[in-house]
């Protein structure tokens, strides 16, 4: 609690709301809420739930996964865990600067391609160095894919940004709880994780395909997305 209070106090003193013009109004709840009704909106949910559930999910099920699978001690599944979990933080704030250098979609493209070859590897169930250090490849990629959706979200919804965020964030911690309990299901199913990997390699792979057909079909995402030009 002493560390949470110090960041409230911080903030308190510290943070400022930015400056409004004086003809803005603020939006209604009708006109706030009007945002759910794009369909962009529902197709950055699930690239999120995707890249942050994945994030989440893994951190919390990995020390089960590496205690039940290799029979690792459960203080060394918790350092291999923190391992990945640092990667897959640190790497997020790194999608987010290349994507602002090469265009977010080609990032979370690549992101989830590469996420999607990561679950199809940890499938095969490797021997337990080849695993952490394949998920820790996965958590990379997770995290570039956090930083590269959270660049495009506010080119798409400019003046919505705090719902938009706030839904697809929601959205995207749901996924971290669904990843842990397909991974349990199919254990407790199979009596294998690897059937459940295929099932996440799957989505990840049909997500960066999907991405990219909204990006090529005609009158798609980067170019509704472009701020008209100033007479």
């Amino acid at each position: 609690m002493i560390p949470l209070t110090l960041v409230l106090i911080t903030f308190v003193l510290l943070a400022r709301e930015r400056p409004r013009a004086a003809s803005a109004q603020p939006s209604s709840l009708r006109q706030t809420l009007a945002v759910l009704g794009h369909r962009d909106m529902w197709w950055f949910c699930l690239f999120y739930s995707v890249t942050f559930g994945g994030y989440v999910g893994l951190s919390s099920f990995l020390p089960l996964l590496l205690r039940d699978q290799y029979g690792l001690a459960i203080l060394t599944a918790g350092y291999a865990t923190a391992l990945v979990a640092f990667v897959g933080s640190a790497s997020r704030p790194l999608g987010g600067y290349i994507a602002d250098r090469i265009g977010g979609i080609r990032v979370l493209t690549a992101a989830l391609a590469g996420v999607a070859c990561v679950y199809a590897m940890a499938a095969r169930l490797p021997a337990p160095p080849v695993m952490v250090a394949t998920l820790l490849v996965g958590m990379f990629c997770l995290g570039m894919g956090n930083g590269a959706t959270f660049q495009l979200v506010p080119q798409r919804f400019r003046e919505e940004i705090g719902t938009a965020t706030g839904i697809i964030g929601a959205v995207g911690g749901l996924g971290g709880f669904l990843l842990p309990m397909l991974l349990g299901v199919m254990k407790q199913t199979t009596a294998s994780f690897a059937p459940a990997f295929v099932l996440l390699a799957v989505i990840a792979g049909g997500a960066a395909a999907w991405l990219q057909i909204l990006s090529w079909r005609e009158q798609g995402w980067r170019f509704a997305w472009r701020v008209p030009a100033e007479s």
